[in-house]
């Protein structure tokens, strides 16, 4: 079998750096500087495909020989997506929208290879049924974790799990923004070893 590609992260989220360590191999991280502004008419589902895929690509020149992973992620909630807010006020308003809603978490996946340029990218779905919210609660949990850089404006692996009544998917690593059993799928193919 030949040598295994060393890896990289294409990724500043402290949250996808934090998952992938859970796999006990080594990796490096580094930010990939891509438009991440969605096309117009661009289905929610195609913009995480996508993006995942050009955040691997544009490490490719940088990293020739190596298995790059990308990854991206949006919530939509009632056909509207939900971004990053940035904010406390976007936040506040963001958790409002969602209050007693069911919102779906849709992370694209994507893993190249830099030396082939092969890639496999998929979108894992995940979805998340928010309690009734009172303005007070959102205002409190927001002040209290400041999920400005989150997706959705919640960090489930925090006190963002008290806001919820119900959880669905395949893989609850996806929520957090690397879904990691298809990831894990994609890397054994590549002949890394995993447990």
């Amino acid at each position: 079998m030949s040598q295994v590609l060393p890896l990289v992260l294409a990724s500043s989220s402290i949250y996808r750096r934090e998952l992938l360590t859970k796999f006990g191999i080594s990796f490096v991280t580094d930010s990939p500087n891509i438009d991440e502004l969605r096309l117009p008419n661009e289905q929610p589902t195609d913009l995480v495909k996508r993006l995942a895929i050009e955040k691997a690509q544009a490490l490719r020149q940088k990293y020739p020989h190596h298995l790059i992973i990308g990854s991206d992620q949006v919530a939509v909630c009632r056909n509207t997506v939900l971004g990053k807010p940035h904010t406390r006020s976007n936040a506040i308003a963001q958790l409002e929208k969602s209050s007693g809603e069911t919102v779906t978490f849709l992370t694209g996946l994507c893993l190249l290879n830099s030396a082939t340029g092969e890639y496999q990218a998929v979108v894992e779905p995940f979805n998340v049924e928010f309690r009734h919210l009172s303005r007070a609660e959102i205002e409190r949990y927001v002040d209290q974790e400041q999920p400005f850089n989150c997706a959705g404006s919640f960090k489930s692996e925090g006190f963002g799990i008290t806001l919820f009544a119900r959880l669905s998917g395949d893989d609850p690593n996806s929520l957090v923004g690397l879904p990691l059993i298809r990831l894990a799928e994609m890397l054994r193919g590549h002949g890394l070893q995993l447990p």
